[in-house]
């Protein structure tokens, strides 16, 4: 990050978050302070009375505000109120595993002043074997158009008075639909790299189905996932040794391609593809548990149980 006397970027840095416990707080303060040298910094913060309290006396140098926006996504609620409480027209919306440099900062600023939402991509930095399996389904992603990360640049003026709907569970998603429905333009920056903490393990387990829920907005993802796990069994069953090869060949090969695009090879190494097939395998489990929840009511969230994963977007054209 810069020093403080260089100049200021127009737009404005939302992270939305909700702190059980307070391990990464020296770590996240000097990042947040390297922030609000160069951007305005806005924390929407969720966590109980005392976390908050502590939150607020170590990051005088960013506005720190409670989530004020009613929702069943606690993370929606904070980019929300973060949204509807910003100074700037451009606003940048990260996850508290997020860390941006001044200059990828800067560039996806820039890219808001010919689109309406930038996305970029997130890559791990450090990348222990938990990073690297979801680098493989980040690499599927960017092959088939593009992965979703834990940030996202938005034109405020881009989205409806009212916003977008914060009881979904594909927030991000859900987002971006909401000003296409407007005629919005979306960048989708794959070549714009941001650096992405991994997840503690425990976390990493606890992602997986409600990652997989998140297929229920896009059915033809869906589809497709649930296909696998009765391909994959037949081809078992039958003892079809190359038929498993044809098949796991074709993911490397389908994850080699995400990586060379947009000058990825730079940033993922050639053996993350070989991780996108426990991530398939993966998938084709969790897709069918994903299932088993709609049928029960939705995925449980946090302190919530969402039913929907993102509203479509022929529907929102219709109602925005």
């Amino acid at each position: 990050m810069p020093r403080p006397d260089r100049a200021r970027l127009d737009g404005e840095y939302v992270l939305p978050l909700r702190w059980d416990e307070d391990a990464d707080l020296a770590e996240q303060t000097v990042y947040l302070r390297e922030l609000a040298d160069v951007i305005d910094v806005t924390v929407v913060d969720g966590s109980d009375a005392t976390a908050f309290a502590a939150h607020r006396a170590a990051w005088p140098f960013a506005r720190h505000v409670a989530p004020v926006v009613p929702g069943r996504n606690g993370k929606a609620r904070g980019a929300m109120t973060g949204i509807r409480l910003s100074r700037h027209e451009k606003l940048v919306i990260a996850d508290d595993d997020v860390r941006y440099d001044r200059a990828v900062l800067a560039a996806v600023l820039d890219r808001l002043g010919r689109s309406d939402v930038v996305r970029p991509q997130n890559v791990f930095s450090p990348a222990p074997w938990h990073a690297r399996w979801d680098t493989g389904r980040t690499l599927l992603n960017r092959a088939l158009g593009g992965d979703f990360s834990g940030t996202v640049a938005l034109r405020r003026s881009a989205l409806p008075p009212g916003g977008y709907d914060t009881d979904v569970l594909f927030e991000n998603l859900e987002l971006e639909r909401t000003v296409r429905a407007r005629g919005g333009r979306v960048d989708v920056a794959s070549d714009l790299y941001v650096s992405r903490r991994p997840a503690e393990v425990r976390r990493f387990w606890e992602q997986r189905v409600r990652q997989a829920y998140d297929d229920w907005a896009q059915p033809q993802r869906l589809l497709r996932e649930l296909a696998l796990l009765p391909a994959i069994v037949s081809l078992v069953r039958a003892g079809n040794a190359r038929g498993l090869a044809a098949f796991a060949g074709a993911v490397v090969a389908l994850a080699a391609v995400g990586r060379a695009r947009a000058g990825g090879r730079a940033h993922f190494r050639a053996s993350d593809c070989l991780w996108a097939l426990p991530w398939v395998l993966e998938r084709s489990l969790t897709v069918w548990i994903a299932v088993l929840l709609r049928l029960r009511g939705g995925v449980r969230y946090r302190d919530e149980r969402i039913h929907r994963a993102a509203t479509p977007l022929r529907t929102l054209r219709r109602t925005t």
